[in-house]
């Protein structure tokens, strides 16, 4: 007789199913369907930056998270990774980095406790704004796609403290700031693997540009083929009463550094129905995504490290290979300065994502790696 193995688990207790099947079943059997918290922070001087990524990986059966923190001109990394639970409930956390949500959609608590790598934190996240949806997500390669995912987005402070080499910091919501995602869905994440027929040359153009205000934040992203056509935007004003008002359009300009995919200078202009709202970026560093296992050779998002695994890292900022592949993918914390439909002035800092990979017409990439001039 065969042995009945159960799938159920806590959430199964709960009205929360999509499907006909247990919640451990995904909906999709891609092997890069994933389920991820993403925060980061950082305090008004721009001392200190760090960020959080935590996902899950259930068709893989992995679990895996980093915190990195940039501190004194360094960027230190812990990363770790593990096999996955069936039950949804206990993948908040894995070896010595936890989320919690402490109120759905508003509040969040993250902690790292590897005092033998150095690094322990207790933070916590509150939105100031509404967790905002962003549109839908899609792109096929041929038949096949290869990005169909949600994404909330969400501005907000921080409390806490992080301590990295004995060093505490404590971090106070007046003075530290910051912005968290929330994405389900399907990417390429794991092991690469041959699945065919070549269908098309790599590209991929991303810019990401949360920003925090006193009072309410602004949100802008963009994906891009290589002519320059977009295939994802979002544009918007977050409010702190909870309302967001959307731009009808949204332009931008970018100066890159010289022999990098890293920017030197970006200005973003929303077109609301009120006017044009220009915000200006000015950079003060550039955070390797690399430290949060994007792009990551060993500590990749989805690879199998075996039943527990922990790592730590640390280099020097800036890289001294800026085109290699796993450092072109940062975010660039800024101060900015916008200038509102009404001519108000307003000083608020965020980040500005990028990530060019491949030809870009409008940036001047005409290769996979090749730099700005």
């Amino acid at each position: 007789m065969a042995t009945v193995t159960s799938v159920l688990s806590s959430y199964d207790d709960f009205p929360v199913h999509q499907t006909d099947r247990p919640v451990a079943h995904p909906a999709s059997g891609d092997p890069g369907h994933y389920d991820r918290y993403f925060f980061n922070g950082y305090n008004s001087n721009g001392s200190v930056y760090f960020a959080l990524a935590l996902g899950v990986y259930p068709n893989r059966h992995v679990i895996d998270a980093s915190f990195s923190v940039v501190q004194d001109g360094k960027q230190k990394s812990v990363h770790t990774s593990g096999r996955a639970p069936l039950d949804r409930m206990q993948c908040t956390s894995v070896g010595p980095i936890s989320v919690e949500v402490l109120t759905p959609l508003r509040k969040l608590a993250i902690r790292i406790n590897s005092p033998e790598h150095g690094i322990v934190a207790d933070l916590t996240f509150e939105g100031e704004t509404t967790a905002y949806e962003e549109p839908h997500f899609h792109l096929r390669n041929g038949v096949r796609d290869v990005f169909s995912y949600t994404r909330l987005t969400q501005i907000g402070h921080w409390d806490g403290w992080l301590e990295i080499s004995g060093i505490r910091t404590i971090l106070e919501g007046k003075t530290t700031f910051g912005s968290r995602d929330r994405s389900w869905g399907i990417r390429p994440v794991g092991e690469r693997a041959l699945i065919g027929a070549p269908i098309s040359l790599p590209q991929f153009f991303w810019l990401w540009a949360p920003v925090r205000f006193a009072g309410f934040g602004t949100h802008f992203d963009v994906n891009e083929y290589s002519d320059g056509t977009r295939w994802h935007q979002t544009a918007a004003r977050l409010n702190a009463d909870n309302s967001v008002v959307e731009a009808k359009t949204a332009d931008y300009s970018m100066t890159w550094q010289p022999g990098t995919r890293h920017m030197e200078n970006f200005q973003l202009r929303y077109q609301f129905a009120s006017g044009q709202a220009t915000l200006d970026f000015t950079p003060l560093v550039h955070f390797q995504m690399l430290g949060l296992g994007y792009g990551h050779p060993e500590w990749g998002h989805g690879m199998w490290k075996g039943e527990s695994a922990v790592s730590v890292e640390e280099w020097q900022l800036p890289v001294a290979t800026p085109l290699s592949l796993e450092h072109l993918h940062v975010q660039t914390l800024c101060r900015v300065a916008m200038t509102d439909t009404d001519g108000a002035l307003h000083e608020g800092m965020g980040i500005l994502e990028t990530l060019a990979i491949g030809p870009h017409q409008p940036s001047g990439f005409n290769s996979v790696l090749d730099g700005a001039r």
